[in-house]
């Protein structure tokens, strides 16, 4: 899978994330770099153990991360779910942790099928 098809795969903003990393080279560097970022998992613990400023910090920096690297679908997801863990406890939060959580995986998924590519 190239850089380009693996943004198709997750609808993400490659022509955004090429021209602001000047190229190829970098995006490629951090995109695969992002299989070993711990937000995702430190938010799915967080949740688990009910400890709602630790979920809002880690959703906030995995939003901020995919930001950063062009990931629109996750993005949108993960900022969904920032602003409902803003107040703290908030009813809409596991059905919005699981669309992250599908986002999140279908990510890994290309990245990873990207990395096995390269």
């Amino acid at each position: 899978m190239t850089l380009k098809e693996c943004y198709a795969a997750i609808d993400g903003d490659y022509a955004g994330v090429v021209t602001r990393f000047q190229g190829e080279r970098l995006v490629m560097k951090f995109a695969l770099k992002f299989l070993n970022d711990k937000s995702y998992e430190t938010l799915r613990t967080s949740l688990q153990e009910e400890k709602y400023e630790d979920a809002f910090r880690a959703a906030h920096t995995l939003k901020g991360v995919c930001q950063n690297l062009g990931f629109s679908k996750l993005l949108s997801s993960s900022d969904a779910l920032t602003e409902a863990l803003r107040g703290g406890v908030n009813p809409d939060v596991p059905e919005l942790f699981e669309r992250v959580k599908a986002d999140y995986e279908e990510t890994c998924a290309a990245v990873g099928a990207l990395q096995a590519g390269n």
